[in-house]
C-alpha cells in the first residue's frame, strides 16, 4: 500500500463522486433490512423490482413474519439464492418480533444475531437506518476495489473494512462505499475494466497491468 498514491486516489474518487449516493429503495428500517438482504449477490436495480410489488404485498413486519415460506419465494425469485434469503428474511421477522418487539434493533451487536445478517448488511442498516456510522459495508464492488487500488492487501470482507476503516475519516466511511460502488458499476468493472478511459489510471496500481493484459 502507498500512502501517496492512497490521498491521489481518495482526491479524485471525491471530486468525482462528491455525495453519497443510496440505491435501494425503502421507508423504513425493516424495509431497508429486506432490500439488503436481497441485494446480496444480485443487483439493485433488480432488488427495487422485486421490493416495488414486495411492500405492497407485505406492509408490515408481521406480515413478512407470517408469510408462507413456497410463496414468499416465488415472489422474490428473480433476486437469486431465493431460499436462503427466503428462509433468513422470515425467520429475521419473526425473531425482530418475538425478541425486539416488533422493531429492528439498531446496534452491531444485535443485528448481527439475526439470521442472515454479517457486518455488511449490519453497516448499511446501521448507517442508512439510524444515522449510526460504525463500520464500512464491503460488497463485491468495494472489496474488489480496495484491492484493485491498493487499499488493502486483503480479499477478506472484515479485513478489507479494517484497512478502509484506517484509510479514510468515521465521518467519510459511508460516502467511500458508495463511492467506490459508483466507480466499480460505471468502469471498474469485475471482467472488463475500462482501465483506458478511467480518471484514476494515472494513479492506480493496477490500471497498466490489466492494459498490459488487453494489448
Amino acid at each position: 500500500m502507498n500512502p501517496k498514491k492512497n490521498r491521489e486516489i481518495l482526491k479524485k474518487l471525491k471530486k468525482k463522486f462528491p455525495l453519497e449516493q443510496i440505491f435501494l429503495h425503502y421507508q423504513n428500517q425493516w424495509e431497508l433490512l429486506v432490500a439488503t438482504i436481497l441485494s446480496a449477490q444480485c443487483t439493485d436495480a433488480r432488488v427495487n423490482v422485486v421490493t416495488k410489488k414486495l411492500f405492497k404485498k407485505y406492509k408490515k413486519l408481521k406480515d413478512f413474519a407470517g408469510a408462507m415460506p413456497r410463496e414468499f419465494e416465488k415472489d422474490i425469485y428473480s433476486t437469486g439464492f431465493y431460499r436462503n434469503k427466503t428462509k433468513n428474511i422470515l425467520a429475521s421477522a419473526k425473531k425482530i418480533e418475538k425478541e425486539f418487539n416488533g422493531q429492528v434493533p439498531q446496534t452491531m451487536e444485535e443485528l448481527l444475531s439475526l439470521p442472515g445478517v454479517a457486518r455488511k448488511t449490519a453497516n448499511i442498516v446501521l448507517s442508512l437506518g439510524f444515522g449510526k456510522i460504525e463500520g464500512i459495508a464491503v460488497d463485491t464492488h468495494v472489496k474488489r476495489l480496495s484491492f484493485r487500488l491498493g487499499f488493502t492487501k486483503h480479499i477478506n470482507p472484515n479485513k478489507v473494512e479494517q484497512d478502509l476503516m484506517q484509510l479514510v475519516p468515521q465521518k467519510e466511511w459511508a460516502w467511500i462505499n458508495s463511492a467506490l460502488i459508483e466507480h466499480g458499476r460505471q468502469t471498474c468493472t469485475a471482467q472488463n475494466p475500462t482501465c483506458p478511459d478511467c480518471f484514476l489510471k494515472k494513479s492506480c496500481p493496477s490500471a497498466f497491468s490489466f492494459e498490459r493484459k488487453k494489448a
